[in-house]
């Protein structure tokens, strides 16, 4: 397999507050988008070892959608979320405080479809799009 992809952002909020953003279901639905072509209409978590997510991600056309989905693995409050896809990539989720803002680093294995320059620039719009919303 491939090596991991890293991608990374610096928050202007609480690690509580990021935290509350990445896994409540409403504001998942705001950010969890790569480009302003797509949106998540509906998301569904079950925020627990073993419990589920499920993200709708469709085209605002309507022309084309899939659900993204996975299984938890590790989960530390307002430290890290590690969760399976659906096809067996790794993701891991570290929240980091840094003074009063918060680093959010995902690592995930990945797919062997899209090339890793396209994977990373994709994960990296929708993490930009979670930085936006968490500082509203």
């Amino acid at each position: 397999m491939a090596d991991k992809i890293t991608v990374e952002t610096l928050v202007n909020a609480s690690v509580e507050t990021v935290w509350h953003h990445w896994t409540t279901p409403e504001s998942i639905e705001k950010w969890n988008h790569a480009s302003d072509d797509w949106h998540c209409p509906f998301a569904a978590n079950s925020l627990v070892v073993g419990g589920r997510f499920v993200y709708t991600m469709a085209s605002t056309d309507g022309a084309m959608s899939f659900d993204f989905e996975g299984v938890y693995t590790e989960i530390r409050l307002n430290e890290k979320i590690k969760y399976l896809i659906i096809d067996g990539r790794e993701v891991e989720i570290t929240f980091t405080s840094v003074g009063e803002k918060t680093k959010v680093t995902e690592v995930f294995d990945p797919e062997n479809v899209h090339p890793a320059a396209l994977q990373q620039a994709g994960w990296q719009s929708i993490l930009d799009n979670f930085k936006k919303v968490a500082e509203e």
